[in-house]
Parts: C-alpha cells; sequence; structure tokens
C-alpha cells in the first residue's frame, strides 16, 4: 500500500489522516494475482472509503493508462464502486485506486492482475477435498508449471446472522498455483474439483482463468440459500437438524450470508457446484425446488450486485451424487436427491434449470477411501465430466457429447413380455446388469419394485424383460440405489465420450400394447 499525505496543518489533522487510511481499501478478494472477468463484460472494481471522498480507479499497463473511472463513496454504505471498460483476455496489469478528500490522497496499489473467466466453486466435502486427497496426489501436485495463468483463492469457512457486504477472511488470497497451496491438508484448500475443471478449462481455452473455492463440509443446502429462496419453497423453520448426514452449519442462510453474498459484486463467468449428501435426509423431498431457487437467486444476486455485468443466466454446473457405503442414509436418499437435482428432469438443461451442465458420479465410486466412501478420490473425472458440460453450454461448443444416454421413447410390448426403450443418443452396453433396471409391478392395488433383466440391444435401443411380472407394469426406473455399480462398470455409456447413463424414472400409464411414454428429450 502506497499513500501521500499533501496537507499536515489543520488541528487534529493526525487522527483525521488515520482514519482515512484505515477507512480506504480495497474488497477482500481484490489482491495482487487476481483475475478479473473479461470482455464482454466489465469487471467490478469496489471497495470502501471516507464518505464524501472520491476515487479514481486506473488499469495501468507498464508505464501505459489503459483506463481511467472515477466515482465517490457512497455515504451511507461507506462504499465505492467502478465497472471496468471489458477488456480483453491477457495481462499483467495494475490496478490503482486513488481517494481524494479535500487535501488528502491515499493511493492502493494491486499488482499482477489477468483478465480471464472467473468461476466460483461451492458446496460441501466433496468440492472441499484438496488436491492432496486424489488419486495420483504427487503428480497433480507438481502439474503447475504450465498453469501459471490459472490463479486461485480460498474462502475461509464463516458463519453470519445477517448477509455480509465483505468477506471476514479468506483462506488462501489469490495465488498462483503451487503444490503447497494446491494441497494444503485435508478438506482445507485448493478444491480438487475446482483445480482441476480449471486446469481443463485452461488447456482448452488458452487465457487466464480464476477460481474461487468456497465450500464447507456437511453442510445442507438450506445454509447457502438466501432466506428469499427458502421461503419460496416452503421450507419449514428452522428447528434442530438431528441427522447424520449434516456435521457442518446447518442453520438456514448462515453460509449464504457469510461466503456468497459478499462476492456478489464481482463479475463471474459462472459457477460450479457439488453438493446434496447432507441433504439426503434432511428436506429431501424439498431439494427439486430448494437446488433450481437457489441456482435463480444466486443468478439474479450476482447480476445485480455487478450491475449487471454477470450475465443474469450466467452458467451453473454441479455434480451429480456419487455413491456411498455407509448404513447411515436410506437406500432411496441418493437417487432421490440425484433426481431431484435436475428438479425431477432426469437431465439438464430444462425448463426448470435453463444453462445448466450436469456430470454424472454415480460410477465413480471408491470403497476403499480413507476418507470414507462418501468421499471417493477420483476427482479427475468428475472435473473432465464437469469441463465437457462448460464447454458445451458455458462457451457454445458444437458437437460435443456432454451427457450420457437417456431413453426417449419407452414402448410396453406387454404380449412379448417386454419393454422396449430408444435412446437419443448412441449406447455402449458395457455389461449385462439384470438388477440396475427395475419395473413396478401392480396387482390387487399392490405395487413393488422387480428387477427387469437386460434382454437384446443395438446402437440406439435396448429391450428389458418384463415377464416377472404377473400384474401391470405401471413404471420403469434405472440405477435407482445409493451404489448402482462398481468403478466405471455400470452397464450403459455413450460410446465415444465414456460418458454414463444418468439414472432415472419414469411413470407407464397407457398399458395398451405399443404405448410409447417419453422419459427425456
Amino acid at each position: 500500500l502506497f499513500f501521500s499525505l499533501l496537507s499536515f496543518d489543520e488541528e487534529h489533522a493526525e487522527i483525521i489522516w488515520m482514519d482515512v487510511c484505515i477507512g480506504f481499501r480495497f474488497a477482500s478478494y481484490i489482491n495482487n494475482d487476481m483475475v478479473l472477468q473479461k470482455e464482454p463484460a466489465g469487471a467490478v472494481i469496489w471497495g470502501f472509503g471516507t464518505p464524501g471522498a472520491t476515487v479514481t480507479v486506473t488499469l495501468h499497463q507498464g508505464q501505459e493508462t489503459i483506463m481511467k473511472k472515477v466515482t465517490s463513496v457512497k455515504a451511507h454504505f461507506d462504499t465505492w464502486m467502478v465497472v471496468l471498460d471489458p477488456m480483453k483476455a491477457g495481462g499483467p496489469f495494475e490496478v490503482m485506486a486513488q481517494q481524494t478528500l479535500e487535501k488528502m490522497n491515499f493511493t492502493l496499489r494491486v499488482h499482477d492482475v489477468l483478465f480471464g473467466d472467473v468461476w466460483l466453486c461451492s458446496g460441501q466435502s466433496n468440492m472441499q477435498m484438496t488436491v492432496l486427497q486424489v488419486f495420483n496426489a504427487t503428480r497433480e501436485l507438481s502439474n503447475t508449471a504450465a498453469y501459471q495463468s490459472v490463479r486461485i483463492l480460498s474462502v475461509s469457512p464463516i458463519q453470519a446472522e445477517q448477509e455480509l457486504e465483505d468477506l471476514v477472511a479468506v483462506d488462501l488470497q489469490w495465488s498462483k498455483p503451487t503444490s503447497e497451496n494446491l494441497g494444503h491438508g485435508y478438506f482445507k484448500y485448493m478444491s480438487a474439483v475446482c483445480w482441476l475443471f480449471g486446469r481443463h478449462l485452461y488447456d482448452t481455452l488458452q487465457y487466464p482463468i480464476g477460481l474461487i473455492a468456497s465450500s464447507w463440509g456437511g453442510t445442507p443446502i438450506e445454509a447457502w440459500s438466501s432466506g428469499r429462496s427458502l421461503e419460496a419453497c416452503g421450507v419449514p423453520k428452522q428447528g434442530s437438524v438431528p441427522y447424520n448426514s449434516v456435521t457442518g452449519p446447518s442453520k438456514h442462510s448462515v453460509l449464504w450470508n457469510a461466503m456468497i453474498h459478499p462476492l456478489r459484486n464481482m463479475t463471474l463467468k459462472g459457477v460450479v457446484w457439488y453438493q446434496g449428501e447432507s441433504n439426503i435426509n434432511y428436506n429431501t423431498d424439498l431439494y427439486n425446488c430448494t437446488f433450481p431457487a437457489l441456482i435463480e437467486d444466486w443468478r439474479e444476486t450476482f447480476h445485480r450486485g455487478s450491475q449487471g455485468q454477470t450475465e443474469r443466466f450466467f452458467p451453473f454446473g454441479f455434480v451429480q451424487l456419487s455413491s456411498d457405503l455407509s448404513k447411515k442414509s436410506s437406500d432411496d436418499g441418493f437417487p432421490q436427491i440425484r433426481w431431484h437435482q435436475t428438479a425431477d428432469f432426469g437431465y439438464v438443461p430444462n425448463p426448470k434449470m435453463p444453462n445448466t451442465f450436469m456430470a454424472v458420479a454415480m460410477d465413480l465410486c471408491d470403497r476403499d477411501s480413507p476418507f470414507g466412501s462418501i468421499h471417493p478420490r477420483d476427482k479427475q473425472t468428475v472435473a473432465y465430466r464437469l469441463h465437457l458440460g462448460a464447454r458445451a453450454l458455458a462457451y457454445g461448443e458444437k458437437n460435443l457429447t456432454f451427457e450420457g444416454p437417456l431413453p426417449e421413447k419407452i414402448e410396453l410390448l406387454a404380449h412379448e413380455g417386454l419393454l422396449n426403450l430408444t435412446y437419443y443418443q448412441q449406447i455402449q452396453v458395457q455389461k449385462r446388469d439384470n438388477k440396475i433396471f427395475e419395473i413396478s409391478c401392480c396387482s390387487d392395488h399392490r405395487c413393488k419394485w422387480l428387477p427387469a433383466s437386460m434382454n437384446t440391444f443395438s446402437t440406439q435401443s435396448l429391450t428389458l424383460a418384463i415377464d416377472s411380472c404377473q400384474g401391470t407394469v405401471v413404471a420403469l426406473r434405472y440405477a435407482w440405489t445409493t451404489w448402482p455399480c462398481e468403478y466405471k462398470q455400470c452397464p450403459l455409456y455413450h460410446p465415444s465420450s465414456a460418458l454414463p447413463a444418468p439414472p432415472f424414472i419414469t411413470f407407464i400409464t397407457d398399458q395398451g400394447s405399443g404405448h410409447q411414454s417419453n422419459v427425456a428429450k
């Protein structure tokens, strides 16, 4: 920090000067080595100052002044803000802010600033797991030399009862990646999913990427949601939470208040999210509302906070839950959350979740994980699948497969004892599994789920044997268990991308022979 005092001739000037100095600062996350959002958006620079003062923000590259913006400190909030002109990707630059009050000037500088794409990564412990905890950790930690333009920041885990204007603390201020800050302990920093996702993006885009990790293990979605979005979903008022799955803060909105809301003025490219394990038996039935509501509320808040610079419907990616061997959860909790993560469509984007993308992870199980099977160590495949969705949705890459196959038509051939599934993509049957497909078989007003064994298949269709049902087949589901298959051994994948077919459930309402039921697009 640099400062200059132009006048020192008034009584108590030293006290006034100290007030001006202490009061004038950048927002906590504006620091050396940061990445600001590139064109077409304008990056937001903001901070705190002395009411009535003028603040001039200048962008420099070497000796050249690129732009200058002038604003004043708002009287009631002690804050100032400017929106920079859109900048092409690149750098480094220096950002200088100078506060002028009467004859006193005070100057702040941050250097080695790059312009690129800024992604926020949030969620619970599977997002919090560090690079130190993944498979081949030593190799991953040492693979930083080519990625010095991928910058990382990790927000401190803090709760607050009210929405905060700025972060209270950061665990890792903006930094270039090193083995030390990528693997700083277990569940500390840096988020492995976030880092590996950003690394894939850099490989594709070849320009700077900024990654902000803000996550806390064992936390339900209610802690990350604003009061507005919880109210919109009819979430019951806060009560005690006696659930094994909830080990972190669970009070409504406390992490939204302290770890997300303070970032709202930042111009973002998008968000990636990995959460849901703590809702497998806590407000599970509401997750098909609370998750889409969180996405909508974050989008609206970041758009407004950034003066319209963050896109109103910015890309939002997420990881569908993996697997767990624990007996703590009912066998229905994981598949219910997986389904609700898609707002009960089975795929994204969909009408309730526009501009979203999903990485299926139910086949990335890890029964030997030293961190418990709920924390699988293969975060490389998770990040790879996520980045495919980002390339397609956020960056508009055409002819890129980013999701596994879902059936678009289901035909009941009752007289043949078969269900015929037609997929909207090619399928690769990796193995025959006689339990992963189940039919709901009803007779005498009672229904039960029975396995439907895989029969014949071709490049885009599959038949299931349903002769085990002596009654009426009313529904079909796929991979509807906590642990559907062993590691990368689910039966159905897309042939070239190796993306697994996601889980689904669908009703079969018309019992006439040859009935068609639409599941997906």
